[in-house]
Order: structure tokens, then sequence, then C-alpha cells
């Protein structure tokens, strides 16, 4: 596998932005190197329906501009469906524990809930956030708009609030307790 296919294959897997430094430690290549598959991999993506985005200090995958009208039909078609069982659990967590990593969501469930947050975000019922000491981490909470159709001014007035915030955090603390033994 070469370097382009490789660097496809993690933004791909990660579905968010990575560093380009990131990436050459990942790759154990040095960042000129990566720097030169970037732009191979951008040039034979050219007229496909995904394209590569780039700063100066990221890069990701994303949906190509002449895909546009595709994928605004396909998101308004998603938008119509109710959220399934899963993305309630999601929201749940995020209501309750928030403002919470994708991580910390992933380990609660067991499962990955990029796609989830994803949707949810799209859907204007979360909201992604940098975490204030680790720019690095994304934290997501409920919206201001989701507040507002569960017909509550504050996450304080959600049912049982104060006891599963508290179960929350007691497990999560013996979780860490646990980790550090």
């Amino acid at each position: 596998m070469n370097l382009e296919q490789k660097i496809e294959a993690l933004l791909f897997y990660k579905n968010e932005p990575i560093e380009i430094k990131k990436l050459s430690k990942i790759l154990n290549t040095d960042e000129k190197e990566v720097k030169k598959a970037l732009q191979n991999l951008t040039d034979s993506l050219e007229n496909r329906g995904i394209c590569l985005i780039k700063t100066e200090e990221e890069v990701s995958l994303a949906t190509s501009p002449n895909a546009k009208d595709l994928i605004e039909q396909i998101a308004k078609d998603e938008m119509s469906k109710e959220i399934g069982k899963a993305s309630l659990e999601t929201l749940a967590i995020i209501l309750y524990n928030g403002p919470i990593s994708r991580k910390e969501i992933d380990y609660i469930r067991g499962v990955n809930s990029t796609f989830i947050l994803r949707n949810l975000c799209i859907r204007g019922l979360a909201e992604k956030e940098q975490d204030p000491e680790d720019q690095r981490i994304f934290k997501y909470k409920g919206s201001l708009s989701l507040l507002a159709h569960l017909g509550i001014k504050k996450i304080e007035e959600l049912p049982k609030y104060e006891f599963f915030e508290k179960k929350v955090n007691e497990l999560m603390e013996e979780t860490k307790n646990q980790e550090t033994i």
C-alpha cells in the first residue's frame, strides 16, 4: 500500500480533520513526504465524488462540490426521518453528561458514535465546541433549539437531572479509579 492510499484510508476511517504533523507521526514519514503524498492524492481525486480539504495544518476528506445537489437532497431526506434509538441514547448521554467528548460517549455506549454525533449536529440537536483545556478535543452539548423543543430553559430542568448526574459522575470516578489500579 503506497503513502497516498494509507493517508486516504486514515482520513476515511477518522472522518474528521487530522493534523499533517500527526499523519507524519502515524505513518512514520517526514512531513515533506506527507505533503507530497497529499498533493498526489488531491490530484487523483480530481473529478471524483470526494475531495481533499487542506489548511496549512490539517487535512480532511469531504464530498466534492460537484456532488452538492445530490448531497443536499440526501440530507433533506435524512432530516425528514425520525431519529433512531441509538441517536436518542446518544442525545440522552449528551444532555445528562454534556459537555462530553466523543471518546467518553463511545466509552459509555460501547460503540463508535461518530456518525450519530454528526447527524445530531446537522439536525441542530447537538453542538460541537472545542475543549478549553485541550484544543485538540471537541465536546458535545445539547443545543438551545433542542432545549426549546423539549420545553425547558436549562439542562437542570430535565427529569431526574440531579440523580442521573450524580450517578454518572460516580460511575466515571469509579472507572477512573479502576484504570489507575
